[in-house]
């Protein structure tokens, strides 16, 4: 993005550069070719570009007509390198991640009769305050283009118990992925999932464990929730 945003500004300067060159070419042709009479007898366009007032009954006109498109070019310039400064700003320091995890003090997750969003309430960072830790919910704080992902761990404490969850991302209140288990083989078991997602300005996202599944045997950084911010994108309205 930064290389764009100077790319963009240097296009525009050379832009506006070839427009003034035209211009003046212009002025100074059409000069050449005036065919009418004139008060001073001819015009001297080389002493009329060349800053020398006086010599010519046009110099003042073509110096006033000269220093207004230098001054308008000069004024676009100026705007166009702030302008830069402030899209480089706002990129640069936009800065969106948050990474937590499910307590260890929650040895068991479920069930419920509902489903539950996660409470990942240890956190370890989170730029830009966008992550709820009592919600377990985070929301974008810009449009944008984000990377979530989600590890689930569980254990049983009997033998041949069955081991039965289902996790899965939210966003907005719709489903983007899941992980799930269903068996009496394992005892213990964990898997994790990444996903990119395309949010809007307040787009939430969040993890939630399915009604009648639980989550057991937690150990602290094993059932995590982060994302962070890639790039934000433009709305159109």
């Amino acid at each position: 993005m930064r290389a764009v945003a100077f790319t963009l500004l240097v296009f525009g300067l050379l832009w506006d550069s070839v427009r003034a060159e035209n211009t003046i070419s212009s002025l100074r042709e059409a000069a050449v070719a005036w065919e009418g009479e004139l008060p001073c007898g001819k015009w001297d366009c080389d002493c009329a570009f060349n800053h020398q007032r006086g010599c010519c009954c046009a110099t003042t006109e073509l110096q006033q007509a000269e220093d207004q498109i230098y001054t308008r070019m000069m004024d676009l310039s100026v705007s166009m390198s702030q302008l830069g400064d402030s899209l480089l700003e706002l990129l640069g320091g936009m800065r969106v991640a948050f990474t937590a995890s499910m307590s260890s003090r929650i040895n068991c997750l479920g069930p419920f009769t509902r489903n539950m969003p996660i409470p990942y309430d240890v956190i370890t960072l989170n730029h830009g305050n966008a992550y709820n830790p009592v919600l377990g919910l985070f929301t974008a704080p810009c449009a944008g283009l984000y990377s979530f992902s989600f590890s689930v761990y569980s254990k049983l404490s009997l033998t041949g118990g069955r081991m039965y969850y289902k996790v899965q991302l939210m966003r907005n209140g719709e489903v983007v992925t899941s992980i799930w288990e269903d068996n009496r083989e394992d005892s213990e078991d964990s898997s994790s999932q990444t996903v990119l997602l395309s949010l809007q300005q307040g787009g939430q996202v969040y993890v939630e464990l399915l009604s009648g599944r639980q989550l057991c045997g937690n150990i602290e950084g094993l059932n995590t929730f982060s994302g962070s911010l890639i790039h934000p994108t433009l709305t159109s309205h």
